[in-house]
């Protein structure tokens, strides 16, 4: 049997075989984390945009009706 010993060269060798096909792996998770969160941040800015559209809105609605509505005349039946 060959002498697989922690410092013989085979061994030393398959270590750091190993160890670079972890930093292989590592590199690729952090590639895909990273995609996923771009993705989220631009849906986020997308959906910040949006509310800010809305706010707008609904204070230009608010201003033409009037905050509590009183400037709209009573309806007929009144």
């Amino acid at each position: 049997m060959p002498d697989e010993s922690p410092s013989s060269p085979s061994s030393l060798t398959a270590r750091v075989d190993d160890l670079e096909v972890r930093a292989a792996y590592q590199d690729q998770v952090i590639e895909d984390l990273n995609k996923v969160v771009l993705d989220q941040w631009t849906a986020l800015e997308q959906v910040q945009r949006r509310m800010r559209a809305l706010e707008d809105r609904l204070r230009e609605v608010q201003a033409s009706v009037g905050a509590d509505g009183q400037d709209e005349p009573p309806p007929p039946h009144y």
